[in-house]
């Protein structure tokens, strides 16, 4: 990847090989979950293989800096909508838009695909991501329960785009 001086976002190219990479990076970013949330996130599930075939149904988005993979987004295209998962950011570079920049990618594509909105999930439990996806246009529009909870374990947002 090229040496760059400030994150560039670009989509994920159809020859990426890098998955060890990526999958080391969705689990430093989600590691802050752990003991946090329930049931535990579904990045302790990810192997390199699901990924490489995630990205085969999704388009995925990666940030580079300094030839270093610093974050990711994947989005699944629906009849509607564009569906939001996997959003990582490395830990130690969070907070300067970064998130911002993928969440970005993910509105223009959905804007050239011609859907007017994007959803995603996020767990009961992470307040701070309600507020930061609030901050982004996200609005709650559902309370969900995983398998085997008889209790609400994740808020469905979705932002309509302009």
């Amino acid at each position: 990847m090229d040496q760059l001086a400030a994150p560039l976002v670009a989509e994920l190219p159809p020859d990426f090989a890098e998955w060890d990479e990526l999958l080391a990076l969705i689990r430093r970013a989600f590691a802050y979950m752990d003991g946090v949330i329930d049931p535990p996130s579904s990045a302790h599930r990810l192997t390199p293989e699901s990924l490489r075939r995630k990205a085969g149904q999704e388009t995925g988005f990666l940030a580079v800096e300094n030839g270093r993979i610093v974050g990711c987004i994947f989005a699944l295209e629906r009849e509607k909508d564009f569906y939001v998962g996997k959003l990582a950011v490395e830990p130690g570079l969070q907070g300067r838009g970064i998130g911002g920049r993928l969440m970005q990618a993910v509105e223009d594509l959905a804007r050239r695909r011609g859907k007017r909105t994007i959803e995603l999930q996020t767990r009961i439990e992470l307040t701070e991501n309600h507020a930061a996806f609030a901050r982004l246009g996200f609005r709650e529009t559902g309370r969900t329960a995983h398998e085997g909870y008889d209790r609400p374990t994740s808020i469905t947002m979705r932002k309509v785009l302009s």
